[in-house]
């Protein structure tokens, strides 16, 4: 997807910071919940929370968007709704390039997508 390292152990750190307290504990959730399905990829059962913190987050985010105006939310929303069909279409086990891709995809959505945001929300 993107240039952005994704760090080993994968797990969030200041530098995935957008500076909303909401937004940056869901995140850390989403790299928890990720790393869980790595951990364990035939757990249907932590894919299904990783499909259901996804979603939740997302629409914490785009609703704090749209409560702004925000700019950028048709494009983010669409980039969401992307994410949200490929995981959700996952059956466990989950193989490790779709595990890559998960990791790949929150590490530069965040950082190439997200911190557009940042100051704005």
């Amino acid at each position: 997807m993107g240039g952005e390292k994704i760090p080993e152990p994968f797990c969030w750190d200041e530098s995935f910071k957008v500076f909303y307290e909401n937004i940056d504990e869901q995140h850390k959730g989403l790299f928890r919940g990720i790393f869980d399905v790595a951990a364990a990829p035939a757990d249907a059962g932590k894919l299904k929370h990783l499909v259901d913190i996804v979603k939740a987050h997302f629409d914490t985010e785009e609703d704090m968007m749209s409560k702004k105006n925000y700019d950028g939310l048709a494009e983010h929303k669409t980039l969401h709704a992307d994410f949200v069909t490929k995981i959700s279409g996952l059956a466990a086990p989950v193989s490790n390039d779709t595990v890559h891709f998960a990791k790949d995809w929150l590490v530069n959505h965040i950082k190439g997508v997200d911190f557009k945001y940042k100051g704005k929300l």
